[in-house]
Parts: structure tokens; sequence; C-alpha cells
């Protein structure tokens, strides 16, 4: 299966989350959606991370992830464009890869993936590249899961 990467803009990722960007003029831009909780025990959790680019594209990949009871995002602090793969559940609960969507994101754009998303790991194209993270945690084996899919590739634009 092959998916053509499309710009990333806050109407075509609506169904899964939300973009986040500095404003363009002064002021502030809240982004409550970021801190989505569905468990009352867990904690609020930031991580750092850095990760090179992929080796080529395009990119193969047999792999999701989701957090079913916390929000995920992830904002650039040092970022080249980045991919973000995401697709709904299908019938059982599990990603329905016949509807994955692939956006490119710029170097100012992060985004937060909703609670139980089906997401594909970040994957940077120029790199390397800083980010934080933020999610809830509890410890628990539901923090995140990861899933195996029929093998799909990503093109650019």
């Amino acid at each position: 299966m092959f998916l053509k990467a499309e710009p990333l803009t806050s109407a075509a990722f609506l169904a899964y989350g939300e973009v986040i960007e500095c404003p363009a003029i002064p002021g502030r831009t809240y982004f409550e959606d970021a801190l989505a909780n569905l468990r009352p025990n867990a904690r609020p959790s930031i991580s750092l991370t850095v990760k090179h680019a992929v080796a080529e594209m395009p990119l193969r990949s047999t792999t999701m992830e989701r957090h079913e009871f916390s929000s995920q995002s992830f904002i650039p602090q040092e970022a080249g464009r980045w991919l973000v793969i995401v697709a709904p559940h299908d019938k059982d609960g599990g990603p329905d890869m016949a509807r994955a969507r692939a956006f490119l994101a710029g170097p100012m754009q992060g985004v937060t993936f909703g609670a139980n998303v089906w997401h594909h790991p970040f994957t940077i194209l120029d790199g390397p590249a800083r980010f934080v993270i933020v999610m809830w945690r509890d410890g628990s084996k539901t923090d995140e899961e990861f899933v195996e899919v029929p093998e799909f590739s990503v093109e650019l634009p």
C-alpha cells in the first residue's frame, strides 16, 4: 500500500487531533487538547528526544501505535520536515490502513494526536531533530500499544 504525503493543515488533521503552531502575530495560542487524559491516576509526562533522519525514501513500515487513554503531543524545538501518519480504527479496533493518511509537517509545526488515535512513530526527514513530547502515563501497558500492520510505503509530494 502506498500513501502520498499531503501538507499538514489544521483542517485536514482535525479528525486525528490538533496541529500546534505558534501564532503569526504577537500573542498566545492555547492548545488544551494537548493535555487530554482519560485515566484519573495518570501523571503528566514531558520527555525530550533527538532523532536522526530516515535513511531513505519512500518510507516503508509495518508498525502503528496508539495511546488509548492519553493524547500525545510532538512539539519541535529544532526540526526540518517530518512525517505524521495516522489511521482511523477498523471494525475490530485496530488501525484501518486502507484509510490511513500521511502528512508532511514543516519545521514550525507540531501535532497532538488525540487519545486512542492510531499513528506511526514520528519520522524525521531532515535531521537531526529535537522534540518535546507531552503525554500522560500511569506505568501500565496501556500507556502505549504497538501493532504490526501490512507493509505500507509513504512517498513525498
